[in-house]
């Protein structure tokens, strides 16, 4: 690692795709993370759900290393953006 190199802020380290960026700092101030299971448990869905769902696109998380959390706010905006049947 180059010590000369300006210091780089938290929220934008880099790794998988969807890590932490500029444009989530202001979600994480939105409430506490919730785990997969307590996602499903909103959700009222098995958890395998929402880990494919994760895996597919289609339910928005915040990754943090290798782990996957959501806050309630972002569940709560992505379920009001879906179709009603």
């Amino acid at each position: 690692m180059n010590s000369l190199a300006a210091p780089v802020p938290w929220w934008s380290v880099g790794g998988m795709q969807g890590s932490v960026t500029a444009n989530r700092a202001a979600t994480l101030a939105e409430g506490p993370l919730l785990r997969p299971e307590q996602a499903a448990h909103l959700l009222s869905v098995k958890t395998s759900w929402v880990y494919e769902a994760v895996r597919s696109g289609r339910v928005p998380c915040i990754r943090v290393g290798r782990h996957i959390r959501f806050t309630r706010q972002m569940l709560e905006d992505w379920l009001a953006q879906q179709p009603h049947e």
